[in-house]
């Protein structure tokens, strides 16, 4: 069955209908492009924050690390000693403190390197180091929630290109996930079932929207994407958080999100920009059954140089439209190459 050129699909976590109007990818374009020349990088910059051995914005000292290095971020968006007593805003407006524990997670020592191009390995390690973060801040009594996410690229904000991630640990749930938690909750109420397994059960049912699946763990473009090669990566069982996955789980989990970053890097040759949360049980102590880890990738480009712009529609309406089918997109993520453009070019 093929899309329609004027199609409502229904986000079933987000409780939103998404327009899909896959005709207008080839529209005309006189607008804003960017440019993506092929930057080589050094291995190591002595002004980076982040490479071993340097010193940070704060006056601190990186450690001359090896592998994964995590610290506290200088220049935090929220703070644990964020004052308990606030002036009271006017009328009915209301207001409360902003507590939480900020980090940066140094993915490797290499100042050149994409996180496409870390070894198994190295990514089984990754995970295991957001595990045990996780595990850590979610057990401060104040942290109701621990947000993992990586912003990557010039176009979403990032200015320097340091393979890394960051960590939010808040005294609040992200409105994303309390919406996300919300449909699971009531779904499961009404139905007996997990919502985002009968997500699972569908997309495998259908098999277009499939990108990669080993025993434990699988890659796909949901059916309810909102941006042209959107993804979502997840443990095929119903893992609320990471620190559920056994150990084979975890390492089934860092095979797909390796071979789904590949190919985003070899889609267009380049750094492949992207936003990627994961989306995994609060830590308010509450029973989270129903809910199920998954880590999503939101790219900001429908092609090469053009920007997919939230304009009207979307940021006035609240609604996004989609300028290409899940369908496509899939069918051109799963015929890339699993080797990395940049290792092809180093071995001729």
């Amino acid at each position: 069955m093929t899309p329609g050129p004027w199609e409502q699909r229904w986000h079933p976590l987000r409780q939103e209908w998404i327009v899909l109007a896959a005709h207008r990818q080839d529209r005309p374009w006189s607008g804003e492009v960017v440019e993506h020349a092929e930057e080589r990088l050094p291995e190591y910059l002595p002004d980076c924050y982040l490479c071993p051995g340097n010193r940070r914005v704060s006056g601190a000292q990186n450690p001359s690390y090896t592998g994964i290095f995590i610290f506290d971020n200088d220049h935090p968006s929220l703070a644990p000693h964020a004052p308990a007593e606030l002036e009271r805003p006017p009328g009915i407006y209301r207001n409360r403190p902003a507590r939480g524990v900020c980090r940066v997670v140094c993915y490797s020592p290499k100042h050149n390197l994409s996180p496409a191009q870390l070894s198994p390995r190295e990514v089984e390690n990754l995970i295991a180091a957001w595990r045990e973060q996780y595990r850590e801040l979610g057990a401060r009594p104040e942290i109701q929630c621990v947000l993992i996410f990586e912003n990557r690229g010039e176009v979403v904000g990032v200015s320097n290109p340091h393979p890394h991630g960051q960590i939010y640990a808040t005294n609040f749930v992200f409105k994303v996930l309390e919406t996300e938690l919300r449909s699971c909750r009531e779904h499961y109420e009404a139905t007996g079932r997990r919502l985002f397994e009968q997500i699972l059960e569908t997309e495998q049912e259908d098999g277009r929207r499939i990108l990669f699946e080993n025993e434990s763990a699988i890659v796909f473009v949901p059916y309810f994407a909102r941006y042209p090669y959107e993804t979502i990566v997840a443990p095929k069982a119903p893992r609320p958080s990471l620190l559920e996955l056994t150990d084979s789980e975890a390492a089934d989990l860092a095979e797909a999100l390796r071979w789904l970053l590949i190919r985003y890097d070899n889609l267009w040759r380049m750094p492949f920009p992207y936003v990627m949360p994961l989306h995994q049980a609060p830590t308010d102590g509450g029973d989270y059954r129903w809910y199920h880890l998954h880590i999503e990738f939101l790219p900001p480009l429908r092609k090469p140089n053009l920007l997919k712009y939230l304009a009207g529609a979307e940021i006035g309406g609240g609604n996004y439209m989609l300028d290409a089918a899940p369908e496509a997109t899939a069918r051109e993520l799963r015929a890339l190459p699993g080797v990395h453009y940049r290792e092809v070019a180093r071995h001729g």
